[in-house]
C-alpha cells in the first residue's frame, strides 16, 4: 500500500477499544487506509457467519448499524462497519486513536439513537423580517452529535439540534 494515494503515512495499523460485546469482540481496527468497527467471534457458539460482502445490521444503544461480512486467511470471519475510509483527514496517531475510540463509545450513548418521529416544525413566516436566530453560517461551527459524527453527516445541517 506504501505509496498510494489515499494512504495517509502518519498512521499506522492499530486495534483499538476491543472489549466483549454479546459474546463477541467489538472494537476499532485503523490502519493508514482506513478506519473500521470491526466485529469478530468470541464465543463461537454464539457467532453466526455472514458471507463475505453480505450484509448484517445489529442494535447498539445509538440505534442500528449495518455490518458487512469478510474473511481473512488468518483471522477467519469477521464483520465490519466503516467508519473513514480513506483516513487522510488525520494527522496523527493520537487524534485518529481518539476519535476511534469516541466512535466505538458512542455506540453506546442512547443520546446518538434517531428519533422515532419527525419533529413537527413551524412554517409560518415570523413577525420580524430580520432572522430571528443565527444565521446559515453559524451550522458551520455547530457542536456535532456522535451519532451524526457516525453516519458521516459532517455539518449536521440535515438533523435538528438535540442540545
Amino acid at each position: 500500500m506504501e505509496g498510494l494515494s489515499f494512504v495517509n503515512a502518519a498512521l499506522e495499523v492499530e486495534p483499538i477499544g476491543f472489549a466483549l460485546w454479546q459474546g463477541h469482540w467489538l472494537g476499532v481496527m485503523l490502519t493508514p487506509w482506513f478506519m473500521n468497527l470491526v466485529l469478530a467471534p468470541g464465543d463461537a457458539a454464539l457467532w453466526h457467519s455472514l458471507p463475505q460482502g453480505e450484509k448484517r445490521r445489529y442494535r447498539f444503544p445509538a440505534g442500528q448499524y449495518e455490518f458487512i461480512g469478510a474473511r481473512d486467511e488468518i483471522a477467519g470471519d469477521y464483520q465490519l462497519c466503516s467508519l473513514f475510509s480513506p483516513v487522510l483527514q488525520f494527522e496523527d496517531q493520537p487524534t485518529a486513536r481518539m476519535v476511534a475510540q469516541l466512535a466505538r463509545d458512542a455506540l453506546f450513548d442512547t443520546a446518538n439513537a434517531e428519533a422515532n418521529e419527525m419533529p413537527v416544525a413551524n412554517l409560518s413566516p415570523a413577525a420580524d423580517p430580520r432572522p430571528a436566530g443565527p444565521g446559515p453560517l453559524s451550522r458551520l461551527a455547530a457542536p456535532q452529535s456522535k451519532r451524526d459524527f457516525l453516519r458521516g453527516r459532517l455539518s449536521g445541517d440535515d438533523r435538528a439540534d438535540r442540545g
